[in-house]
């Protein structure tokens, strides 16, 4: 591609060089620079791209996209200036890459909780209904079937339209992707096109990055203020930011709700641990997922099918044959009859949604148990709320190590200690040995109790004092259950 289309998209406000040159690449990461590459300089939270630029040039750079020019000005490189690298970089890289969202349908899914099953529910079933699709998720990137390892929600603007160029060329009609609060924040998902837009709810969370909790909103509601005309935007009216989200929405706007009058609505008639029976928009579908929030979620997913053109019926004989996303509220049972559940719950809210479905399934016919921690170098504020979800809605708790990365894991216990009362106290125990705790759980665990096992879900790792080890709360507790690794029950 010529350097001048790119210009020609965003026009700097200097130029030093010649745009008339031909670029092969565009990266943001200097290490990954090959001959003729675009190299954007971005100030990060951590490290200034503006830093690297003469690492950039020598790898072979022949452009720099930067908001200040360096002293040092290399002949054969051209240098665009702009005031924000930041506003550009995705502008840039979907330019690059052939403006993907234009030849595919995107749809983004945003809020607290949610979103992975959303997203991943509807690739799977627009899959399964013959279309070629693509996924951008938190648990794993997909290309139709092929996966791409992933290590954020929503990744970096380059990586994101060299995925979304990919599915564009090898042909995917649709694409589902989370959208994080961080995505929209940092101006990732900037020259996209969206086909529409799913808000699934907003509960307290990454307040170390954003601060307050009206900069969270605002950078979610944000997403929906940038929506097409020829958009639609489905949104909760069960939350109380359903409506804040599309107040400047020019998108065609739907709401869906478990509770209350709505364009979408859905009922429990039926819930065990195996599934539920709805009613929804008043026809029965029975499904492999429990719990209220899930009733919401398949709802979500329900409307986005019926605004893609979906036939009604068609849409609930897909979800009917849906099965839980990994990590999210997935059972595993004892030979001697207690559950264990596998579920991601990283937050008070949906810690406390979760165990509400647990107790209303359980009925007091066995004991709860809790298995949760809190992440290190994350919000601190969200620790004792943790502790104090689990105390309210367990029988049982075990307060250990999530992921504590750079932090002591048992300062992060202490803070979520601090939140209980002496009642509650009386019924926790503190294990900083995640491994340990899950044990200590399956192990005084009697028959017909229920142990949630939360905050990790499909993660595979934990990192301790910035070390990546291994670690699957799945295998821990077939492990500990004296199950094969591929037995469910």
């Amino acid at each position: 591609m010529k350097l001048v289309n790119l210009t020609s998209v965003c026009t700097p406000v200097k130029i030093v060089g010649d745009t008339n040159a031909d670029v092969t690449g565009i990266e943001i990461d200097s290490r990954q620079i090959k001959e003729g590459n675009v190299f954007i300089a971005m100030r990060g939270s951590q490290v200034d791209g503006h830093d690297y630029i003469d690492k950039a040039v020598c790898q072979g750079a022949t452009v720099v996209v930067c908001e200040e020019l360096p002293a040092n000005i290399q002949e054969n490189v051209t240098y665009l200036q702009y005031p924000s690298t930041e506003e550009v970089a995705g502008k840039l890289a979907t330019t690059f890459y052939g403006n993907p969202t234009k030849r595919m349908k995107l749809i983004g899914v945003t809020g607290t909780n949610g979103k992975t099953t959303i997203a991943t529910v509807l690739f799977n079933i627009f899959r399964r209904m013959g279309h070629k699709c693509g996924l951008c998720s938190t648990v794993c990137n997909y290309i139709d079937s092929e996966p791409i390892p992933t290590e954020c929600t929503t990744p970096d603007p380059i990586t994101l339209n060299k995925l979304l160029g990919r599915m564009a060329d090898e042909g995917c009609e649709y694409a589902f992707m989370e959208v994080s609060s961080h995505s929209v924040a940092q101006k990732r998902i900037a020259g996209l096109t969206f086909a529409g837009g799913i808000f699934t709810n907003l509960t307290r969370d990454h307040l170390d990055y954003h601060k307050t909790f009206d900069k969270y909103r605002d950078a979610k509601k944000a997403f929906f203020d940038s929506l097409p005309k020829d958009a639609f935007a489905i949104v909760n009216a069960d939350d109380k930011n359903g409506m804040v989200m599309v107040q400047n929405c020019k998108a065609t706007t739907k709401t869906y709700s478990v509770q209350s009058a709505a364009d979408f609505k859905c009922r429990i008639m039926e819930e065990s641990f195996e599934g539920m029976v709805l009613e929804m928009d008043g026809r029965e579908v029975c499904v492999q997922f429990v719990g209220r929030f899930n009733a919401s979620n398949l709802l979500a997913i329900y409307a986005t099918e019926i605004m893609l053109g979906v036939e009604p019926q068609e849409a609930l004989v897909q979800m009917s044959a849906m099965k839980p996303v990994n990590g999210r509220f997935e059972t595993i049972r004892s030979k001697e009859g207690v559950t264990a559940i596998v579920d991601y719950a990283h937050t008070p809210d949906a810690l406390a949604n979760v165990l509400s479905t647990i107790n209303e399934i359980l009925r007091h016919r066995g004991e709860c148990w809790t298995v949760c921690g809190a992440g290190g170098n994350r919000d601190k504020g969200k620790r004792p709320l943790m502790a104090q979800e689990a105390a309210r809605y367990s029988d049982r708790v075990i307060i250990t190590s999530d992921n504590p990365r750079n932090e002591d894991p048992q300062e992060i216990i202490n803070d979520m200690l601090a939140g209980l009362d002496e009642r509650q106290t009386r019924k926790t125990l503190s294990i900083v040995d995640r491994r340990e705790a899950i044990r200590t759980a399956c192990m005084m665990a009697k028959p017909g109790d229920v142990i949630l096992v939360a905050g990790k879900g499909h993660e595979d790792y934990q990192i301790v004092m910035g070390v990546k080890h291994h670690f699957d709360d799945h295998e821990v507790i077939r492990e500990a259950f004296g199950l094969n690794p591929s037995e469910q029950e």
